[in-house]
């Protein structure tokens, strides 16, 4: 394995188990088993290294999301898969459960900011398949930005949120209220 790898490894383990703020460039260095100058020939900053972690989960994220698809199925069917999916992805990866921790916890904004470049990954994502949907006229016309800002809230509402106080819904249930309060106003 090469130097980068082992570094861009290292910082993902240590961003997953200190977040963000505790993670320092020494803790990088001595778990990729190099020296912090090493770092420093790749990286020039924390900022660029944690920026680069951030965008190997984009990465994933979007096979994700890829593999959610069938293109036999409708918008709605695809929609639901797909977000489920990312909020898995979300809710599961190490990284992303420390970082929205941490942004709670904190508010790191430097995490703030890396967190809504993974929101508007997953908001361009949907947004590209309601376009799609709208071209062959399975949804009305509408703003597919707003509306997929729109869904991508819901199910962190009926995901995320809901759980905090209630009985958590289970994905068949979800999509059931997807349906009915999203879809069915937006079905031709």
């Amino acid at each position: 394995m090469d130097r980068k790898q082992s570094i861009l490894e290292a910082a993902l383990k240590s961003f997953s188990l200190f977040g963000y703020k505790a993670t320092t460039m020494d803790q990088v260095a001595k778990l990729a088993n190099v020296g912090k100058g090493t770092i420093y020939t790749f990286y020039s900053n924390k900022e660029e290294l944690f920026s680069e972690i951030v965008a190997g989960i984009l990465r994933e994220m979007q096979e994700v999301a890829d593999q959610s698809i069938n293109t036999e199925q409708s918008f709605f069917e695809n929609a639901h898969r797909a977000l489920i999916s990312l909020l898995d992805f979300r809710n599961e990866h190490q990284l992303t459960v420390k970082l929205i921790q941490e942004e709670k916890e904190l508010g790191t904004k430097i995490v703030n900011h890396e967190l809504n470049r993974l929101e508007h990954m997953i908001i361009t994502f949907i947004k590209e398949r309601i376009e799609k949907a709208i071209e062959k006229g399975e949804l009305r016309k509408c703003d597919p930005e707003v509306t997929a800002f729109l869904m991508l809230k819901l199910y962190v509402a009926l995901v995320v949120d809901w759980e905090e106080h209630h009985t958590p819904l289970s994905k068949e249930e979800i999509a059931n209220l997807f349906e009915l309060y999203f879809i069915k106003g937006l079905s031709t």
